[in-house]
């Protein structure tokens, strides 16, 4: 029985890690460009499984044929387009109405796994998605430009084009997490992260040099973001998605808009107007109201 709570928990964690990491990219965007912020986490990451390899073995015996593209699709889905939208989103967007947009996400990855993985589709999840699409243009549409959201309605949108891609990484995952170990599946998106996120570094810059120094805040946002959610985050979802169907992780998301909201108010100050909290709850009721109707079996 107590089993049964170890995939809960990992998604439980991993929503708070991810929640949190809104904050931590604006923290590193105030001395990093986003391309050298998305190289140095992966690149943190990548070390970390240094110390984790032996961890790594037998994967062979698993392999399938053709799973190759299988494992180069989950990590251009995610980290590498997800990461690209996302903090392009932020350098438009703040961290709250970003982690807002997030909670599109669960009612996205239960349409696309019913057509493709064949897992039950809650009753309600079609006037959900309604309620919830119309909660986060409301959301979008009632930003209003600050210093630390310049554009939210191009912010918001480019968050919505990450959240497509996060869609596809959750349906790999699901695909690939029965027959991978969880760290493994990491390893892949990290190495393959920083490799695709190297050039694009080089070509946009803003990687010059930086003061190694604890009173550094975008330097340690960028070493959290390494360890605790490129590394962290990941292991226990892709280990989460190895025990449990993708629609029953997916309502655990909705964790991450709540998370972004408290570290966003917390950590840097950010705040809603009173039409974007009517919003954001117009968001979650549509969420609640998709999920209502059952967590969802495989098909």
């Amino acid at each position: 029985m107590r089993s049964a709570w170890f995939p809960r928990a990992a998604l439980i964690l991993a929503m708070i890690l991810w929640g949190s990491s809104f904050a931590a990219q604006k923290y590193a965007l105030l001395a990093f460009s986003p391309m050298a912020m998305n190289f140095g986490r992966m690149a943190v990451a990548s070390a970390c499984f240094a110390v984790l390899l032996p961890k790594l073995d037998g994967v062979r015996r698993h392999y399938l044929p053709g799973d190759w593209w299988r494992l180069l699709l989950l990590a251009l889905f995610e980290p590498c387009l997800y990461f690209v939208f996302e903090a392009w989103a932020l350098t438009k967007t703040s961290a709250s109405q970003a982690g807002m947009i997030v909670a599109l996400m669960p009612l996205l990855i239960a349409l696309v796994a019913r057509i493709t993985l064949k897992e039950t589709l809650p009753p309600r999840m079609l006037p959900g998605v309604a309620v919830t699409i119309a909660g986060a243009v409301w959301l979008s549409a009632a930003g209003r430009a600050t210093e630390l959201a310049p554009e939210p309605v191009l912010g918001n949108l480019l968050e919505l084009v990450a959240v497509v891609f996060a869609t596809g990484y959750t349906i790999s995952s699901r695909q690939l997490a029965p027959r991978y170990p969880p760290l493994f599946l990491t390893a892949v998106q990290a190495l393959v992260g920083a490799l695709f996120f190297l050039p694009l570094m080089l070509i946009t810059g803003g990687a010059g040099a930086v003061e190694l120094s604890l009173a550094n805040r975008p330097l340690l946002a960028v070493l959290y973001l390494g360890v605790f959610v490129s590394l962290g985050a990941y292991a226990l979802y892709n280990y989460a998605l190895s025990k449990v169907s993708a629609v029953r992780a997916a309502p655990l998301i909705n964790l991450i808009p709540v998370f972004s909201l408290l570290v966003g108010r917390v950590f840097l100050g950010e705040e809603l107007t009173p039409g974007q909290y009517a919003a954001s709850c117009l968001v979650l009721i549509g969420v609640l109201i998709g999920q209502s109707g059952g967590s969802g079996q495989p098909g």
